[in-house]
């Protein structure tokens, strides 16, 4: 199995591990779910419902495979979904923390781009 077809696995993976999580969660009307693009390399974990008379829509987290690199544009988790990529082996160099400014990426643990 070749890197980005391990990597779209891993992603997943997790998605729906945080998301049977969420879902597990005393949330009245919201609900999780994963959002994936395999052919565009795309993924979401998306929350929406309602709560009382207000409209919940979120993205916890949005990964993206590009230039044999995963790009995190959102995360909201606790530890963030790279220390979980990082834990599953995947080398901090293949790891771009696209939510932080480009000037600021040279100065994490991460790939730059």
């Amino acid at each position: 199995m070749d890197k980005m077809t391990q990597y779209r696995e891993l992603i997943k993976r997790l998605l729906c591990r945080y998301i049977e999580f969420d879902n597990r969660s005393p949330t009245g009307g919201v609900q999780a779910m994963l959002v994936a693009d395999d052919e565009r390399g795309q993924y979401m974990w998306v929350r929406f419902g309602w709560v009382k008379n207000k409209r919940i829509r979120a993205i916890p987290v949005y990964v993206r495979l590009e230039a044999n690199k995963i790009w995190i544009e959102e995360d909201w988790t606790e530890e963030g979904i790279a220390t979980d990529l990082v834990r599953e082996s995947v080398p901090k160099e293949d790891i771009v923390l696209a939510f932080q400014p480009p000037e600021m990426r040279p100065y994490t643990d991460f790939a730059a781009a």
